[in-house]
């Protein structure tokens, strides 16, 4: 006589290929999201942290014109991160040329990179130059044209006694910001509507070239790519653009500069709360 267990056995099975394939794909979805997030909380930190090594730029800029009584002049490429200034004119060019920072026409701005060594930058490369979080160099533009009241010797914000000569009645007339690039003409932004910082207000200006600049590191290529507010701030005049990032598909193409200025009034005003000025 044969015992019956006690308990039935269950028939094992295993996944189908259908049940596999939903997991495979559920997973698949788990990670892109978990990716995209990461990538997403990635982009927002180094943009965040390029915000803030702009901010520290701007803040050593002023701290070197307190000390040396006037706002350094920019590096160029082969200045090892040292502002490239004429001594006996005190003229921010190198004596031999006056060209333009990224190869623009001779006789514009005073541009170029970032006088990190100069100013104490701490995050440079290994030429000396101060990095955005792409490790792109961090550019500078300094105000070459000013309007004065009465007569006044030049350069102006470059000269620490031209400045304190001249006086504070003498304001920066060249470098504008605008909102967009359409519209733009004859150094202007078209429209007040447009303007960010009119001609008269900025001194100098901070600025990091984005992400993107490796794709198009020029106006030329800027321009091609469509990047049409980007190659603003790339020709070497005295127009610059400024907005929240946008993509492609933006009427003005993609866009990631950051940029940050000092006016004539924080200007004046740190020289004259160290005793600079008048």
């Amino acid at each position: 006589m044969r015992r019956r267990d006690p308990m039935p056995r269950r028939q094992e099975r295993g996944f189908t290929l259908v049940e596999l394939a939903v997991v495979v794909t559920v997973v698949g979805l788990l990670l892109l999201s978990l990716m995209y997030t990461f990538s997403a909380q990635v982009e927002q930190r180094d943009f965040e942290e390029t915000r803030r090594r702009l901010e520290q730029a701007r803040e050593l800029v002023l701290a070197f014109a307190i000390v040396n009584g006037r706002l350094p002049c920019p590096a160029r490429a082969n200045s090892n991160g040292l502002e490239v200034r004429n001594v006996a004119t005190g003229e921010c060019k190198d004596g031999a040329s006056v060209e333009d920072y990224y190869g623009g026409t001779p006789g514009g701005i005073d541009g170029g990179l970032l006088p990190a060594a100069s100013i104490g930058f701490p995050t440079v490369d290994s030429s000396g130059f101060a990095l955005d979080a792409w490790q792109n160099r961090i550019r500078y533009v300094v105000a070459r044209n000013v309007t004065c009241s009465g007569a006044a010797t030049f350069p102006h914000f470059e000269n620490a006694l031209n400045l304190k000569t001249n006086g504070m009645s003498c304001q920066p007339n060249d470098l504008l910001v605008c909102k967009s690039v359409t519209g733009v003409s004859g150094g202007t932004c078209g429209s007040t509507a447009n303007q960010i910082m009119s001609q008269g207000l900025v001194t100098a200006i901070v600025f990091s070239t984005g992400k993107n600049f490796g794709t198009a590191p020029s106006a030329t290529a800027a321009t091609a790519a469509g990047r049409i507010d980007e190659a603003a701030n790339l020709n070497g005049d005295a127009v610059f653009v400024f907005h929240t990032p946008t993509p492609s598909s933006f009427a003005n193409g993609e866009f990631d500069d950051q940029m940050i200025w000092i006016t004539v009034g924080e200007t004046y005003g740190k020289l004259i709360s160290a005793g600079v000025l008048p």
